[in-house]
């Protein structure tokens, strides 16, 4: 059983999906970012932490990607070239999405208020609204990031959606609303995300 440390309202619900879409078995130890349970695996204090063993895994997307290559699942095989465009998309979420909800929330309420820009938030819903903008033409009416297969990439980008949902950021319209929803609605997020928050 893998043990996952940190909390469902952060990148860790990206690895609680995963692993509900896998269907393997695992529990959560509920923490926040420098917690003591987290500095205890984590120099940085940061999290999601996936225990293996005596090993631990930092990072929600180097997470992910073991998982899936581990157990042969969401992603296509190593050294394959659908699996480079898997994580270009995947870079995509992260480079033009994650990035920018990251630094607008820095700026929000994460950094120590003498230390924000509140300034910086224009610039990063119009950035947002560009990288929806170029999603939709990546996106070329298929219903998931690598056509009819559900991946990783889906994973991230579709996190990305809810963050910015709940981050009031602009929701695109058409193709890119469409498909927002359909990640959104996938069974195993929703277990997840119930299963995490009945052990708050």
């Amino acid at each position: 059983m893998y043990k996952v440390i940190g909390h469902p309202q952060s990148r860790t619900m990206r690895v609680l999906w995963l692993l509900e879409e896998l269907d393997l078995p695992y529990e959560v130890v509920p923490s926040k970012p420098h917690h003591e349970n987290v500095y205890a695996v984590n120099p940085s204090g940061k999290i999601p932490a996936l225990i293996v063993g005596n090993e631990t895994i930092y990072d929600s997307t180097a997470i992910c990607t073991y998982l899936a290559d581990k157990h042969s699942g969401l992603s296509f095989p190593a050294g394959t070239l659908e699996r480079a465009q898997q994580d270009s998309f995947t870079n995509f979420a992260l480079d033009e999405m994650d990035s920018i909800l990251w630094m607008a929330a820095k700026h929000s309420f994460i950094h120590p208020e003498d230390q924000r820009v509140p300034d910086i938030k224009p610039a990063c819903r119009f950035e947002w609204a560009r990288s929806m903008k170029y999603l939709e033409t990546r996106l070329n009416g298929n219903t998931w990031a690598m056509g009819d297969t559900f991946t990783i990439a889906d994973i991230i980008i579709g996190h990305c959606a809810f963050w910015a949902k709940v981050s009031k950021f602009e929701w695109p319209e058409g193709p890119v609303s469409d498909y927002f929803s359909r990640v959104l609605a996938r069974p195993a997020l929703a277990k997840a995300n119930e299963k995490a928050l009945a052990q708050l």
